[in-house]
């Protein structure tokens, strides 16, 4: 839940003056949904669902062709390479805090308590209390981001998409608060985050491949198996689809990603948070920008008026109806996340005592 995104200080997308020689996680930056991996000559064949095209003596990537059509979002603890990838968003969460506290040589701060809100909330047992700590915990950290200078509307907090996550986003973006719903799984999720104005709604496209490999017996995931699709990318491109043929605002971000594959599959989609590993292989692969390849929107917004939905999926999303369509998929998932998210808390504030506050304060 204690999630915050921001473009680092060296940004092109900032004005001069308020750049600084050093990445302040907590300085003013560009809206945290506003991600751009690199300044790329494709993006206005792009928007108009053209492959990308180059001047001849131009040397094209794959990584600057997929960049036309989606935002990248690098995903790692700590940045290697700030030239070849320089990092576009932040992110604060227990399960991030435990891999940085295993790096050698890492010097920490005090300021854990607030890092930690998300595990606080996800271990509570009772889903009500669950929603009532997500709000308050959001404006203890609005308060906390604001003694910094850092305007409300360049963050995002991150909360699992649970009913009561979905119910606390509702509350919080009427005040102006940008929420990203997290743990997606299924379609009902997805599309009750939507009608709640969620600002980003996250799938992790992988999971639910790897869960479908070993697992059967959801219906959603069933039903795309028949049809021969991969059960992560459907959900995908049905979101996606069902977002745009409602309007609602909100962004979609495919995280999970296996390979390069999954990334040529999902252009078009708002965000793909990518390892550095399949960044690296896109950056290395020259390719020719006239090629069409795969280098085209699967996903547009044309999809929307297309895509067959049942009358059901197309119902005003509630408790009760969320809690029915849900499968086994997304339950089992959803509830390894919870769980996983309050033992990392826990193993991070164990750690953390260890070592703070030092000796000498």
């Amino acid at each position: 839940m204690a999630l915050s995104i921001s473009t680092p200080t060296t940004s092109s997308l900032l004005p001069p003056s308020s750049q600084v020689g050093r990445w302040n996680p907590l300085a003013r930056s560009a809206k945290p949904v506003s991600f751009i991996l690199r300044s790329s000559p494709l993006a206005a064949r792009a928007a108009g669902g053209n492959a990308p095209t180059s001047p001849v003596d131009e040397i094209v990537t794959e990584l600057d062709a997929v960049a036309g059509f989606s935002e990248i979002v690098p995903d790692t603890v700590v940045f290697d390479d700030f030239e070849r990838f320089a990092p576009t968003a932040a992110t604060v969460s227990s399960s991030l805090l435990l891999g940085i506290a295993g790096l050698p040589n890492t010097k920490f701060k005090s300021a854990i308590d607030t890092a930690l809100a998300d595990g606080e909330c996800n271990a509570l047992e009772k889903p009500e209390d669950r929603m009532s700590c997500y709000l308050t915990k959001v404006h203890e950290l609005l308060n906390l981001y604001n003694q910094h200078d850092v305007s409300t509307d360049r963050l995002l907090f991150k909360i699992p998409a649970t009913w009561q996550g979905i119910e606390a986003s509702r509350l919080l973006e009427s005040e102006g608060i940008q929420t990203h719903l997290t743990f997606v799984y299924s379609f009902a999720q997805a599309a009750a985050a939507a009608q709640a104005g969620a600002s980003v709604v996250q799938i992790f496209v992988g999971r639910l491949r790897d869960w479908a490999r070993n697992h059967s017996g959801d219906p959603e995931i069933d039903e795309a198996l028949k049809k021969g699709e991969d059960a992560g990318l459907a959900l995908a491109k049905k979101v996606y689809a069902y977002i745009h043929r409602n309007g609602y605002k909100t962004k979609l971000m495919a995280a999970a990603i296996r390979n390069k594959q999954d990334v040529f599959s999902l252009l078009g989609i708002d965000y793909i948070i990518a390892p550095l590993k399949i960044l690296q292989s896109l950056e290395e692969s020259v390719t020719d920008p006239d090629v069409k390849y795969s280098y085209v929107p699967r996903l547009t917004p044309a999809i929307g008026k297309t895509y067959d939905f049942t009358e059901e999926e197309l119902v005003k999303w509630d408790q009760l109806s969320l809690a029915a369509a849900m499968g086994p998929a997304a339950e089992e998932l959803l509830a390894s996340g919870l769980e996983g998210y309050a033992n990392q808390a826990r193993r991070v504030e164990e750690l953390f005592g260890k070592i703070w506050p030092p000796p000498n304060v």
